[in-house]
């Protein structure tokens, strides 16, 4: 007996806290009781813990447990809940492991109690599997909040002072990184490093210990790549890559659970819905001037005005998706392929339809602030850059515009990423960077690759943003397959393909124009000429060759010479055909080219 409640059996314990299945025979109901496992050594500890409970208790939230007492029995403090509202995990994994999309369900409810307390100012303390209950209904919450009380194992006691970090910052950086273990817990079927007290597990993972905690590639239930991504980043070696609070893990979690149960959830269907309402991208300053500057130039050759229009990216994306989307529905003439050129699109649309487009376009810089609006526009100048780039290393034959909006379309979802959601992009970011090394001796922190870190950060492959996009503009599977990059760590063959080559060209030159942005600057030279060695075959690249390109593509940047002249090949592009007569596939007129030579 404790007190009037009759233990029946412990559901949990850890070194802070432990949990009871009691009985309460004056409510005749089942309870569980949650007491500290050290008890308090005076009355103000013990005031201060009840104090503590009392406070956290008032939260009114559908996934923290309702307090239906705070008492002391015996100099032991004690809070219960009801046992109604479920089992513990701990009982469940007993019972029945459950399934990754089920588990995370459970998690997402749980973070949204934890953020909510956080946000009151008020951390857990000891998330834990006895600490979270789940209904039959399936709804989960957080049980004893703030009841961990101030009992420290003697390894943690002159490293963590629980009372002065508990209601800040790093006590809720703790809680988050305990309810990732527990997520490794329930994906991998099993505790982390074989121990299921969180605390102690925190206790060996770095800055404290050594070890390092990773989900298995054999799982009872096969984790899918962007959840496994999430997981691994929750338990990350690495501090500075770990989730900081629990918005973040929550927001990562609730992405990868729409996009996995609908492909036009979650992060795509938010970022389509921003696209509506604040367009593609922000046109740049100058917009007006730029449009008058190519009407003037009615006259020239098209390929001249589309240079002029090529400056400025929202305004080609635009013209490119306007062409596109309306030989879909029918609306325009449909040739014999995608509109891969603004030379097309001119021809189609003509200068009303490029003033149009203009004054469609949101002004720079959007909702943006100044900070986020400055990283976009350097952003938009490394893809101009590759753009360029990929033209002055095409193989003869090639257009150089459809290389060069191929090249930047493989930066769509970088862009869109940027634009529409600018803290995530830091995010994203600042997850790929590799550290240089902490002591001297030890070896670099490597960043993650951007495709898992924006399942770290959104919950999805940052590709399928850009493809989405892509998809809705009008074009098709054969322009999709070019704007998706290369692996990085594949090799790379022969193409059997002319978009195929293409794909490959903008592959090469943006690994290039990454190379300069995020690798330090004593290795750019070694980097470089590992990327011309995995292209050699294919695309006949030699360190020299990109160097030599690199001078053109900046020269191009600057506009010191025109987009079409940075080709080492020198090949001559021909006119476009009238506006009244349909244009032949820019691939076919690649492969004439390429013939003719």
């Amino acid at each position: 007996m404790f007190g009037r409640f009759e233990l029946r059996r412990l559901l949990g314990k850890s070194v802070r806290s432990m949990a009871w299945l009691g009985f309460d025979p004056r409510a005749g109901q089942e309870v569980v009781l949650t007491l500290p496992r050290v008890q308090p050594t005076d009355g103000a500890q013990l005031e201060a813990w009840k104090h503590d409970v009392e406070q956290a208790a008032r939260l009114n939230h559908p996934h923290l447990a309702h307090v239906v007492e705070v008492g002391v029995q015996d100099h032991w403090p004690y809070v219960t809940v009801d046992r109604a509202l479920g089992l513990t995990l701990e009982e469940r994994l007993d019972a029945r492991p459950p399934s990754p999309a089920e588990a995370v369900d459970w998690l997402i409810q749980v973070l949204e109690g934890l953020a909510f307390a956080h946000q009151a100012g008020r951390a857990h303390g000891d998330v834990q599997l006895h600490q979270v209950l789940v209904s039959e209904q399936g709804v989960a919450r957080l049980v004893a909040l703030g009841a961990s009380g101030p009992a420290l194992t003697s390894a943690e006691a002159p490293k963590v002072d629980v009372h002065g970090v508990r209601n800040s910052q790093l006590a809720a950086q703790r809680d988050v990184l305990a309810l990732g273990l527990l997520m490794h817990h329930l994906l991998a079927g099993q505790p982390p490093l074989d121990e299921p007290d969180t605390a102690k597990v925190i206790e060996r993972l770095p800055p404290m210990g050594k070890d390092m905690v990773r989900l298995p590639w054999s799982t009872p239930q096969p984790v899918a790549e962007g959840l496994r991504a999430i997981g691994n980043r929750a338990t990350e070696r690495q501090e500075r890559q770990r989730y900081h609070n629990a918005r973040t893990l929550l927001a990562a979690l609730s992405g990868w659970r729409e996009a996995a149960a609908n492909d036009t959830g979650g992060p795509l269907a938010l970022l389509l819905d921003r696209v509506r309402s604040l367009g593609h991208l922000p046109t740049l300053p100058g917009v007006g001037a730029r449009v008058a500057r190519v009407a003037m130039s009615e006259g020239q050759r098209t390929d001249e005005m589309a240079e002029q229009i090529l400056q400025d990216t929202a305004l080609s994306f635009e013209l490119i998706r306007n062409v596109n989307s309306a030989m879909v529905q029918g609306t325009q003439s449909s040739g014999t392929g995608p509109v891969l050129t603004l030379r097309r699109a001119l021809a189609l649309v003509g200068l009303r339809g490029v003033r149009q487009a203009a004054a469609s376009l949101r002004a720079w810089p959007g909702p943006l602030s100044e900070r986020h609006a400055a990283a976009l526009m350097q952003l938009m100048e490394r893809v101009r850059l590759a753009g360029h780039l990929a033209q002055a290393l095409r193989p003869a034959g090639y257009d150089p515009e459809v290389v060069y909006l191929v090249t930047v379309l493989q930066n769509l979802s970088r862009l869109m990423i940027q634009y529409h959601f600018p803290d995530e992009a830091e995010q994203i970011f600042e997850l790929m960077q590799t550290l240089p090394p902490a002591q001297p001796g030890e070896p670099e922190m490597p960043g993650m690759s951007e495709a898992s870190a924006s399942f770290a950060v959104l919950g999805v492959d940052s590709e399928l943003l850009g493809a989405a996009v892509a998809r809705q503009w009008g074009l098709g599977d054969e322009v999709l397959h070019m704007i998706r990059r290369l692996p990085a760590d594949r090799p790379v063959r022969v193409a059997d393909s002319d978009g195929d080559v293409v794909r490959q060209v903008a592959s090469a030159a943006n690994e290039l124009v990454d190379v300069m942005n995020r690798v330090p600057a004593q290795k750019v030279p070694s980097t470089m000429a590992g990327i011309a060695q995995r292209y050699a075959r294919a695309l006949e690249l030699s360190p020299r060759q990109i160097g030599e390109a690199l001078q053109a593509a900046r020269a191009a940047l600057s506009g010191r010479v025109g987009a079409a002249a940075v080709s080492p090949a020198q090949i001559s592009v021909s006119d476009v055909p009238a506006a009244t007569a349909p244009e032949p596939s820019e691939f076919a007129k690649a492969r004439a080219l390429r013939n003719a030579h």
